[in-house]
């Protein structure tokens, strides 16, 4: 595969919008002097993770790898890289994460084969490839070299750019790579986020003006049992109070005091979201610390009374320290809380109603009156409705 092939590729991957975590170990280091030497590659990478020692790979997992040169280990990594890659990227961008672990020539011979195993997961698909090498036939360099053209290989695949490129490996006739492909519909994306296999999901249906550049998410959480005229109205108040956010809904599949939702459920309410127009986001986190580390960075748009039980040591075990410690948690994310009034007990009450521990003032801000209030709840339309 010649120089100017390699770079082809490349710009291809770059000029898609997918987005990409790359984990890799043991093999294929060229593919990544090859995505960072053309340029564009702050439009694919987002972080790149070499975890070539054994407690950097368990760490990464979470968990003692069975073998850590493996199909099963390079589809843990990519599923690691995936949510990591939802974390990272820009709201609505598409995503992929990838993993890749080999077993090369080393400095002594070695008893098995020299293999390796790799593979992406995207939100519809998972793919994975095991290669085993003609042993003796190469130096750890060409093995390395045919390694990274493999991986270069299938993050173009992932980011649906192969078709349009010309590609040769250098794999020989007999190292045929042995590949597996799983996809998944709706139904079954929605099913791993409420099990706990990957951290979210997004629902990209914001459009034309309301799209902003910006990396930063302001986000309003509820349940949405029904999205009312009131959420629409916050939302789009609270982003106005930020430069260059970008608004969006979430709403948890995982309650701290109910059962998870089904996924008919989530899919009735994402339906509002799309009439509407609006950008939501469905995760598997109630609480708002989870939430400050799944969207690190982020305005949280609540209201007065959510701010109340935040900074309320009853809902930390009845501690204080407790509480300033989780918050202090969610502020080193980078997160703020801003706040809107709301009627509480028949009475309206706005931030700065509440005494906000001084090492957390900066946190909150506040909403104000003159640009948004509107006494409505969901749970005053679902009483209407009867």
């Amino acid at each position: 595969m010649t120089d100017s092939m390699i770079r082809a590729v490349v710009e291809a991957i770059h000029s898609a919008p997918t987005q990409a975590v790359l984990y890799f170990s043991g093999g294929a280091s060229q593919a990544l002097g090859w995505l960072t030497s053309v340029p564009g590659a702050s439009n694919t990478l987002l972080e790149v993770i070499v975890p070539y020692s054994r407690m950097s790979m368990i760490q990464l997992l979470g968990k003692v790898p069975v073998q850590f040169t493996s199909k099963e280990t390079a589809e843990d990594m990519a599923l690691v890289a995936y949510n990591r890659a939802l974390k990272l990227s820009k709201p609505g961008s598409p995503v992929v994460g990838v993993g890749f672990t080999g077993s090369l020539v080393t400095t002594h011979p070695k008893l098995g084969d020299h293999r390796f195993y790799l593979s992406t997961r995207t939100s519809s698909r998972l793919w994975s490839s095991s290669v085993t090498l003609s042993k003796g036939l190469r130096s750890r360099e060409q093995e390395e070299l045919v390694s990274s053209q493999v991986l270069l290989k299938a993050i173009a695949d992932a980011c649906n750019v192969s078709r349009s490129t010309t590609f040769v490996s250098d794999l020989t006739e007999h190292e045929v790579p042995a590949e597996q492909e799983q996809c998944f519909d709706e139904d079954q994306e929605l099913e791993q986020l409420i099990d706990g296999k990957i951290c979210f999901k997004i629902f990209p249906f914001s459009s034309g003006t309301q799209i902003s550049s910006g990396e930063r998410k302001v986000i309003l959480s509820g349940s949405f049992n029904p999205l009312h005229d009131g959420h629409l109205k916050l939302l789009e108040v609270a982003t106005s109070l930020c430069s260059d956010g970008y608004p969006c809904f979430e709403l948890s599949a995982i309650n701290a005091d109910k059962p998870p939702l089904t996924v008919a459920q989530i899919k009735d309410r994402v339906k509002q979201f799309e009439k509407a127009g609006k950008t939501v986001i469905i995760s598997n986190q109630p609480y708002f610390y989870k939430k400050a580390e799944l969207f690190p960075g982020s305005a949280f748009v609540i209201g007065a009374d959510t701010a109340a039980r935040l900074i309320n040591p009853k809902y930390y075990g009845g501690s204080y320290e407790n509480m300033i410690e989780t918050l202090l948690g969610c502020k080193r994310t980078g997160s703020t809380f801003l706040v809107g009034g709301r009627n509480m007990d028949g009475v309206f009450k706005v931030l700065d109603d509440f005494d906000i521990p001084d090492e957390l003032k900066d946190m909150f801000i506040s909403i104000p009156v003159d640009k948004f209030r509107m006494d409505i709840s969901s749970t005053e339309i679902r009483k209407s409705r009867g």
